[in-house]
């Protein structure tokens, strides 16, 4: 009987595991087709990316994107030349 107990014991177990495991791979599986919640992280991310802990804009950045104003403007004055 004992024998039979820890066998039984065993596959309970061992049922548990698997369901654990489903559940893991549902969540999974649910957070990957929530297309809205990805779209969300993402942005959050690049805001860290593109700001410092204060919110401001990081100095790269700003500078960047100076340069590429400048690089536009003197590109629309020779194409007017």
């Amino acid at each position: 009987m004992s024998h039979m107990a820890t066998g039984t014991s065993a596959l309970e177990a061992e049922i548990e595991a698997q369901r654990e495991h489903l559940a893991e791979t549902v969540d999974q599986l649910a957070h990957k087709l929530d297309v809205k919640a990805q779209a969300r992280e993402r942005a959050a991310q690049l805001k860290e990316s593109a700001t410092t802990e204060d919110g401001k804009p990081r100095p790269a950045l700003v500078a960047g994107l100076a340069g590429v104003v400048v690089l536009a403007g003197l590109y629309v004055w020779w194409r007017r030349r």
